[in-house]
Formats: C-alpha cells, structure tokens, sequence
C-alpha cells in the first residue's frame, strides 16, 4: 500500500456525520418520549399501592392494641401508643409495631383520629398533593 491509499482510507473512516448523529438523538428523544410518561406514571402507582399496604398494616396493629387495651389509642397518643406504652394504659402489651411508622411514601404522617368519622378510627394519607381530596395520585388513601 502507498501512502495515499492509506490516508484515503483514513479520511473515509473518520466517523459519523453530523448528520448520523442528529438522526441517533432524534430516535433517542422519540424513545424517551415514549417509555417516559410509561415508566412515571408505574412510579406512581407504586407509591399509592406502598401506602395502602402500609395503612393495612398499621390497621392491623391498631386492632391488636384495641383487643389488648379495650379502645383504639385516642387521637392525641397517635400511632406512637403502638410503640411506646402510654402513660395510663397498664393493659398495654406491645409494642405492636417494631419501629414509630413511617412516613408516607411522600414523606408526611399518616393522619389517624380516633373516633373516626368514617370508621371507628380514620388512617389516611392524603397523597401525593398533601390536600384533602383529590384524584389519580393525588387521592387520599384510607382504611374505609
């Protein structure tokens, strides 16, 4: 091979053409648009089927403490009577729960009132907007 059989082929190997490259980022952006929307809105209903389980769970413990106390734990003990013994309550044999609850999956506290207003006790989150009310996402999530 001569030397300008050798630098031909290298200038016909150079790379891609601008060209090539903005028709990739066009099909990348065209997938992107299409798997995204699919992928954000599973995301979502994962946090709304994590806070369902989550709000059955802490129901189970609450019915628990009612069978060994007599009554749901009053408004302004909370969820925490089902971790620490309350003050007053010398039938308690939790804890009910291994750890305090967890936050919602959007990091606020679950909502618990005893007496309920729709139930014998109320627990709920109030979604992915925090405000009563709402749909899709930002639906509440309850016991009843």
């Amino acid at each position: 091979m001569t030397y300008s059989v050798k630098q031909q082929k290298a200038n016909n190997m150079r790379g891609f053409t601008l060209l090539e490259l903005l028709v990739v980022m066009v099909i990348i952006g065209l997938l992107a648009a299409y798997v995204g929307p699919k992928y954000f809105s599973q995301v979502g209903k994962s946090e709304i089927k994590m806070a369902q389980a989550q709000i059955d769970a802490l129901e189970k413990a609450l019915h628990q403490y009612r069978l060994d106390v007599g009554s749901y734990p009053a408004t302004d003990l909370g969820l925490a009577a089902l971790v620490n013994r309350p003050s007053n309550e010398p039938r308690w044999h939790g804890p009910y729960l291994s750890k305090m609850p967890p936050a919602d999956p959007w990091g606020r506290a679950y909502v618990y009132k005893y007496p309920g207003e729709r139930s014998e006790f109320d627990l709920l989150s109030y979604g992915k907007d925090g405000q009563p009310g709402g749909d899709g996402e930002a639906a509440d999530i309850t016991n009843w």
